[in-house]
């Protein structure tokens, strides 16, 4: 297959997969907007794990919260933080236990009632993710997955956004989609401003 084609083909195949997507994920969407809009609005925070893309999936969204989405709206920074960033407690955490507590170990932390874990996993079964949705859970804090259809972690989510698709750069693709639009919804909500 020439690189043509290869491109081609991906492009198509994300229009028919983002076609069903809006179809299928626009209530779970906006459940999430409402309950971080909810959430913020009450004094809470949002944190936000993945990894390898969807750690910098995490941190993305995190940022689009503290600092700001639309350019129209002057507001104050959102709490949120992206549980991908702190490479000492990461390195340091791995290294004397396991990997997979490394993002539960930070929601007990930091992590209070009333608060969100955002778990983005796009197998929908990542061990770290799911032991955050675990502990989260414990303390008090809602949960929203960003996965896959079908991914383990549906099931354990207070609200999941799950994409149509198994292959992981379409999934992430339509994932940056759906956090984009949630912090546009997010930002209407508690600021005003028209949407375009």
């Amino acid at each position: 297959m020439g690189s043509m084609q290869i491109s081609s083909t991906r492009i198509l195949e994300l229009i028919e997969i983002l076609s069903i997507f809006s179809k299928d994920c626009a209530d779970s969407i906006e459940s999430a907007a409402a309950l971080i809009s909810k959430t913020f609005l009450a004094g809470g925070k949002v944190l936000i794990c993945g990894n390898g893309g969807s750690a910098a999936d995490s941190q993305h969204f995190a940022a689009e919260f503290v600092s700001t989405f639309s350019k129209d709206i002057i507001r104050q920074g959102l709490p949120a933080i992206a549980l991908t960033v702190d490479t000492s407690f990461i390195t340091a955490y791995s290294n004397d236990f396991k990997f997979a507590g490394i993002f539960s170990r930070q929601v007990e932390a930091l992590g209070r009632p009333g608060d969100i874990l955002i778990a983005l996993t796009t197998s929908g079964s990542s061990d770290n993710c799911l032991q955050a949705v675990y502990k989260a859970k414990e303390k008090g804090l809602s949960t929203i997955a960003f996965t896959r259809t079908s991914g383990a972690i549906t099931s354990e989510a207070d609200i999941s956004i799950e994409v149509p698709s198994t292959n992981t750069q379409h999934i992430q693709e339509c994932h940056m989609v759906a956090y984009h639009v949630i912090t546009e919804l997010v930002e209407e909500s508690l600021f005003g401003g028209a949407l375009e």
